[in-house]
């Protein structure tokens, strides 16, 4: 893929959503595809009844975190009971590196080499950029977005107008967390899980990805994403798992702040949402 700086970058669910006050500006927005067929995930059986929690109520609260010039896609799905809550949740934005987990979950569908696995490993954990570049060209990337998007129902995802674009891939906060509900499944779910935990604080490029779910005194993993655009837009998303049983999505554009700032407004939400959840 080309650099992505730009000259300066079902389950069976209960739906819960709020209004948005900033609309994404039309030149950001990728049109998702037709809608893929819904794959139902149905949470483990429990031996004891699980408590309710108001995912509303956290979602709401991540919203009231956020400050102004943010356009949020913020999506809290319960991995236990299947519940989803969410606000601007089918809203597209570009995935920057949340393609990453897409792509892995195809390849690591089927039986590749370690040098593939050790690609997927870095694409995942540093976002090592190079990484993604060869999968994404030996493993047939573009296809492998519609591919996992009819596997795990996510509907409002679909692959980059440009080919050699990953990170323009568009996706759904609504869509990230039904992944990792599909991932909750998968053979390579542990792999994966691994993956995003190792994270360093500074990923491949150099950029500090210790934000969101990665940030300080959550009990979460993720991937992060980051992706600048001209003159003033940066794409900064979060997505991953929180106590081993929230599904989180946090993906946001944010203008005329620096990415230090971002990542606060990032921050913010993110702990917003956790304290909320308990």
């Amino acid at each position: 893929m080309r650099s992505m700086t730009r000259p300066v970058l079902a389950v069976a669910l209960t739906t819960v959503a709020f209004a948005v006050t900033t609309a994404i500006p039309p030149a950001a927005i990728c049109q998702p595809k037709a809608a893929a067929p819904v794959v139902r995930f149905t949470p483990p059986p429990t031996a004891t009844p699980v408590a309710e929690v108001d995912l509303a109520g956290a979602v709401a609260a991540g919203v009231g975190a956020a400050g102004g010039r943010i356009t949020l896609g913020l999506s809290v799905l319960d991995l236990t009971t299947g519940r989803l809550a969410g606000n601007g949740g089918d809203r597209p934005f570009f995935s920057a590196s949340i393609s990453k987990m897409i792509v892995a979950v195809d390849v690591l569908s089927r039986e590749v080499s370690a040098a593939d696995r050790d690609r997927v490993w870095r694409a995942l954990s540093a976002s090592d950029d190079t990484a993604m570049n060869a999968l994404w060209s030996l493993h047939d990337g573009n296809g492998a977005i519609g591919r996992v998007a009819r596997l795990a129902g996510l509907t409002g995802t679909s692959a980059p107008k440009d080919p050699a674009e990953w990170g323009e891939t568009t996706v759904t906060s609504d869509d990230a967390v039904r992944l990792q509900a599909y991932i909750q499944s998968s053979p390579a779910r542990d792999f994966i899980h691994a993956a995003l935990a190792a994270a360093p604080d500074t990923a491949a490029d150099g950029f500090d990805q210790d934000f969101g779910l990665n940030g300080p005194g959550l009990d979460a993993f993720g991937k992060q994403a980051w992706m600048f655009y001209r003159p003033n837009a940066v794409y900064l998303h979060s997505a991953g798992v929180l106590s081993g049983r929230y599904a989180i999505a946090l993906l946001s554009i944010q203008r005329g702040r620096s990415a230090a700032g971002a990542k606060e407004q990032v921050n913010a939400i993110a702990g917003a949402v956790a304290a909320a959840l308990g």
